[in-house]
């Protein structure tokens, strides 16, 4: 992990949302305001039921988002990369996060107050305009994902997470570029680590998953998407 600090103007996020305003002089003094931080792989820096502390960016890393369900049970419900938004459902709406945060390795994030998101939002329409569609996205995936759930057997759900994180995070020497536990897998995929370990354990013998210690791999790429192709698996990024 980088020891420097970043800033607007030299972060190569290029998705970033902030990023698309940084030549824009009226986002300058407000840029300034930004806070930057690092995060030790396991640490939590959105903690559910805290007051709201604004948006947080992924400058460098990956992280979790995860959300109390029934019993007390951590279910996940995102998984995030560089330039990606993390708090944005309680911005400006609530005062109190419903979702909790954690990163998956040393991560680096910035974070912009409340009090600055709204002034830059009233500032530059533009950055409105991208905050807008970016909404109109996530509601689309998240619908998406509430249709697939209640449609999809327990093995599809655990395919369709593995072509996400394939598709998102992509895949090197034959392995996934995100190594999440068996209990993750489950926690995003809404099932039991036991079921997990099975099934992950019959696509291994069917030949398309590889493993190598807790790491997994994509094997016959095609095969699994052939096997979901009817819950459109490409739709929910």
């Amino acid at each position: 992990m980088a020891k420097t600090i970043p800033t607007c103007s030299n972060c190569s996020n290029d998705l970033c949302l902030i990023k698309k305003i940084v030549s824009m002089p009226a986002a300058q003094a407000y840029l300034n305001q930004k806070i930057t931080f690092m995060c030790k792989k396991g640490q939590q820096f959105i903690i559910e039921g805290a007051p709201v502390q604004g948006l947080f960016f992924i400058y460098k890393g990956k992280s979790k988002v995860m959300q109390t369900g029934i019993n007390g049970r951590e279910q996940i419900v995102r998984l995030c990369k560089e330039g990606e938004i993390i708090g944005h459902r309680g911005f400006a709406v609530g005062d109190q996060y419903h979702i909790s945060a954690e990163a998956l390795e040393d991560t680096v994030v910035c974070n912009f107050s409340n009090r600055t998101m709204l002034e830059l939002l009233q500032e530059l329409p533009s950055l409105t305009y991208e905050m807008m569609l970016f909404y109109a996205k996530e509601l689309n995936v998240s619908e998406t994902k509430v249709r697939k759930i209640a449609q999809m057997t327990v093995r599809e759900r655990v395919v369709d997470t593995l072509l996400y994180i394939h598709r998102k995070f992509g895949q090197s020497d034959q392995l996934l570029d995100l190594q999440l536990t068996r209990k993750e897998i489950a926690d995003f995929s809404g099932t039991t680590e036991e079921q997990i370990i099975r099934i992950l354990s019959m696509l291994k013998k069917e030949g398309v998953i590889r493993s190598s210690g807790k790491k997994i791999g994509i094997a016959e790429i095609v095969k699994l998407k052939k096997e979901i192709s009817e819950h459109n698996y490409f739709i929910a990024s």
